[in-house]
């Protein structure tokens, strides 16, 4: 089987587990990729709540490493159920933290379009997170398959024949 049919097996096997947890139906209308690191160690790297829901509003725009998402900030705010101005307060400090790149937009004829969001600062920060704990998983496999052989029967051959 070549990589590309492999990637897609999997894919699918994942979707159909995904459908059994929250229903064909929710997923058919579209679903969300974030990291486990990023949720569980959202304090470690300085996030409120309302950072979360952000960062979580903003990826689901995010389709490619290419296309950056760009929901405009009202489009946020209404999605959440906070002012304009909240999630502009909020970005900024996410700015601030280097964990999000505001990529501005602003002069076209016609007036402001909406900023792209990258990102890549948010990635830089929890990436020794993840690293710390794929090292505590291959060690603790590690641990597991020593108490297996450590476990096994070892025969006692004798040297006489």
């Amino acid at each position: 089987m070549d990589t590309a049919a492999a990637t897609k097996k999997t894919e699918t096997e994942t979707l159909k587990t995904n459908e059994k947890k929250w229903s064909k139906t929710l997923m058919d209308a579209g679903w969300n990729v974030i990291p486990n690191i990023i949720i569980e160690k959202q304090e470690a790297l300085g996030l409120r709540p309302i950072d979360m829901n952000i960062l979580i509003h903003l990826s689901h725009y995010w389709w490619s490493k290419e296309e950056l998402p760009r929901p405009t900030v009202a489009t946020i705010a209404k999605a959440i159920g906070v002012t304009k101005r909240t999630v502009q307060k909020h970005m900024r400090a996410l700015e601030a933290a280097n964990l999000l790149h505001r990529e501005e937009r602003r002069h076209t004829q016609h007036g402001s379009i909406p900023n792209k969001y990258n990102f890549d600062g948010l990635i830089k920060a929890a990436t020794p997170f993840a690293q710390e704990k794929i090292a505590e998983r291959e060690k603790a496999k590690k641990d597991r398959q020593e108490r297996v052989q450590r476990k096994r029967p070892r025969l006692v051959h004798s040297n006489e024949g």
